[in-house]
Parts: structure tokens; sequence; C-alpha cells
């Protein structure tokens, strides 16, 4: 940052693993706390203006109504209390930083519900997902284009921002939607969280209000069920050309074998 200082830092970096968080609590604040902290000072120190990405966690999940930035905190898990101690830690070594928080993130890459959802529909025909917790799914794409209209614009307000795609559902009900826009026939059964017993608590209600990242910002918040069909269209692209690439490395292979099987193999060079 010396050399090159940056004129943005967006740290999209986190200890995620909510439920190994547990038995990993040092590491777990290590990421998501004190690396913070430092990257907030540098980034003070060479004038480079700090986006961080927080989480939904860091609320008790006891509410009945949209969270507001301000709310109060209260987490229920490591992960949680880990997060919330990065977003303060960012304020404190740097006040000009914005904090974004965000839920139940997917995309057409990496691990997350999406495609374990798709996976699991796949293979089995009936699954139980959980119908007492209630979110705003988050689609990864849509929060990396609000992220980009911040730092394009000229209106840099410092604070904590909740984003997420629009409209508050359960998992249950997230599952069922995938099932259907996926074309699957897989039941979905309704299921308690005490029916799926895991390390960490999770917020049984962890809906943001939104309405201050729109307006300061002038973003367009998706509907959830919009963003989700973007997706899984992406997904079926990025599926096909995955087989279209196993089908060349296939004939490739082939035509190899064909040569190979050519050569009488006294002739065959070494």
């Amino acid at each position: 940052m010396k050399r090159i200082p940056p004129a943005f830092f967006i740290n999209c970096a986190a200890y995620t693993a909510v439920d190994k968080a547990e038995s990993e609590r040092e590491l777990a604040f290590q990421v998501n706390a004190e690396a913070v902290g430092t990257i907030a000072s540098l980034c003070e120190k060479y004038k480079c203006r700090l986006i961080h990405i927080s989480t939904d966690y860091v609320f008790d999940g006891k509410g009945a109504s949209p969270y507001l930035p301000d709310s109060p905190t209260g987490p229920q898990s490591v992960y949680g209390a880990s997060k919330l101690a990065g977003e303060q830690k960012a304020r404190a070594a740097n006040p000009d930083c914005i904090i974004i928080r965000t839920s139940w993130v997917y995309s057409e890459f990496g691990k997350n519900f999406v495609k374990t959802m798709l996976r699991l529909m796949g293979e089995k025909p009936e699954i139980g997902v959980v119908e007492d917790q209630w979110g705003s799914p988050t689609y990864a794409a849509d929060l990396a284009e609000a992220i980009m209209k911040i730092i394009a614009g000229d209106n840099w307000v410092p604070g904590i921002y909740h984003f997420s795609n629009t409209g508050a559902i359960t998992w249950h009900q997230f599952a069922s939607t995938i099932r259907d826009l996926g074309g699957y026939n897989t039941v979905v059964n309704p299921i308690p969280s005490s029916a799926y017993p895991v390390p960490a608590t999770r917020p049984s209600y962890s809906v943001m209000d939104t309405e201050s990242i729109a307006k300061t910002f002038d973003i367009t918040l998706k509907p959830w069920q919009e963003s989700l069909a973007v997706c899984l269209d992406r997904l079926k692209k990025l599926c096909k050309s995955h087989e279209k690439g196993i089908d060349i490395v296939k004939n490739f292979a082939h035509l190899c074998a064909i040569f190979i099987n050519s050569y009488p193999s006294s002739e065959f060079p070494h």
C-alpha cells in the first residue's frame, strides 16, 4: 500500500465456517476482527477508502421487524461475535469506512445454499429444510454491483448499511423456489431447527432494513426471486460450458489414442 496506494479497499475476506468457529474462536477473531482492525488502520494511514463486508449474524434473531443499521446487536455465535468485533475495530481505526452487512449470500461460484440444494435435489427424491428461520437472500452479483456503484459515485457517506435482495422468506421457501425454478421434482419437507442441530446458533429472524443504502447511494434493490432466476440461468450456462469442455477433452483423448494405436510399438517415438 505504501508503494502503490489504492484508492479503495474492499474487504470481502472472512472466516465463514460458522459451526467450526465455535471450536476455533481464536482463529475466527484473528481473521474477522484483528485483521480487519489492521486493514482499517492501514487504509486510514494511506488515505484509502475502505468498504468492509459484515453479516446479519451480528443480531440476536429475536426481532419481529427488519433490523435497522443502528438496531441493538447481540450475536448468538462465535462467528457473529467475531464479525461484530471486526465492525467495531474498523470504525474505531477508520471512521471514514463503510460497513455493509449482508445475509444469505449465494452465487454460481463457491459453496453456498443454492448450489447445495441443487446437488441434493439431483441426488435425492426427498429432503428436509428448516422452516423457522427467516431472512433475505443476497445474490453476490447484486452486492458486487452495489459496491461498484458506491465506488463510482461521488457521494461517499461513511457508516453501517444493510444490503440484500428484497423479500423475507424462510430457508424452506428458498429451497422450494430453487426446486421449482430448477425444474426438480424433489419433495422439500419443512422441518424445525431443532430437527437439524448444529454447534452454532442461527438467528431465527435476521431480515434487515435496506432503505438506507438504497436512498443514500441511489441503489435499486432487486426481488430475491428475480435474482435467484438469474443465478440459476447462469449456472445452467456454466454447466453446459463445462460439459462442452469435457467433450473436447474426451475427443482429444480419443484422437490421441487413435494416433498412438496407429503406430507399431517398435516405431512409436520415445
